[in-house]
């Protein structure tokens, strides 16, 4: 079984892979080639700005079935296996709640964009049995155009190691996502509105300076991630309160932050579903915040 700190990574990476708004919209972009464009973008508009989670909770999964029922046909494209990786690993971590369904959804999310990678880049077939140093040799390769790939294939993985704590070779593995996400910011730190910068800022928050932590690095891309999305992401703000303000325990910023999230009107387009997630935990954060400071 995993210690504590393990525990706190896996609790973290949750919370940042429930960001549907993060995840969902490479999904749907991504069939535009397989499926009707204008039934992808017409999809993605609506689950993106929904004020009804338990709505895009009950529908999704008749999707899911959609889109596996695509990738088994003949041949499926790069671009079917990424979206249909991307939509598995986010119901895996936004609405199922049993943990082998959850690993089942992110094997299957990791399989799929494990195929996808294979097709795009091919250098990358045999990522996780690949050297760590080859491994970060051959991401460092990686061009422009495949930054989609790149960030789905990091993204995944990283699903499938938070459903997997209690495989020490799968943690084990978190370095090659962080290798990942931050040769998407290499690429183009805009992608996705700057979600990598969230990824990288719960990377350099898991654990306080004594033990190898950046805290003041996480702030940096906890903040560069608000600024891109111009101040209309809530949840990178959450992730600064929680991953940041409570490892260093600044109890004004936390509680400042805190009281943004939950006086901010959460209806901001393709924000919208993530920052009622966001206002959630802030909530939580809230009810907490005498106990843990």
């Amino acid at each position: 079984m995993p210690d504590r700190n393990d525990v706190e990574l896996i609790v973290v990476l949750r919370m940042l892979l429930l960001s549907a708004g993060a995840l969902l919209s490479i999904g749907c972009g991504a069939l535009i080639n397989n499926v009707t464009s204008g039934l992808a973008d017409d999809l993605t508009t609506a689950v993106l700005s929904s004020e009804d989670i338990k709505v895009v909770e009950e529908g999704l999964p008749s999707y899911l079935i959609l889109v596996d029922s695509f990738v088994q046909g003949d041949q499926p494209s790069a671009d079917l296996l990424l979206g249909a990786a991307v939509l598995n690993g986010s119901y895996a971590t936004a609405f199922v709640e049993d943990a082998s369904r959850q690993k089942h959804f992110a094997l299957k999310a990791f399989d799929y964009a494990q195929q996808a990678t294979c097709m795009k880049i091919a250098n990358l077939c045999a990522a996780k049995k690949q050297d760590f140093k080859d491994f970060e040799s051959r991401v460092q390769s990686i061009k422009l155009k495949d930054i989609e790939t790149l960030y789905v294939f990091g993204t995944s993985w990283a699903t499938y190691i938070q459903t997997h704590s209690d495989d020490w070779e799968a943690v084990a593995e978190l370095s090659h996502v962080k290798v990942l996400m931050q040769h998407v910011l290499d690429l183009d730190e805009t992608h996705e509105q700057g979600a990598s910068h969230m990824y990288m800022g719960v990377f350099e928050t898991l654990f306080p300076p004594s033990m190898g932590g950046k805290p003041e690095k996480g702030r940096e891309h906890f903040e560069r991630a608000i600024t891109l999305s111009e101040g209309r992401n809530l949840y990178a703000k959450v992730l600064l309160a929680e991953s940041y303000a409570r490892l260093v325990y600044d109890r004004e910023l936390h509680d400042r932050l805190v009281e943004e999230i939950l006086n901010s009107s959460p209806k901001a387009g393709d924000f919208t579903l993530q920052n009622i997630l966001a206002q959630q935990l802030a909530e939580e954060l809230k009810n907490s915040a005498d106990e843990y400071f």
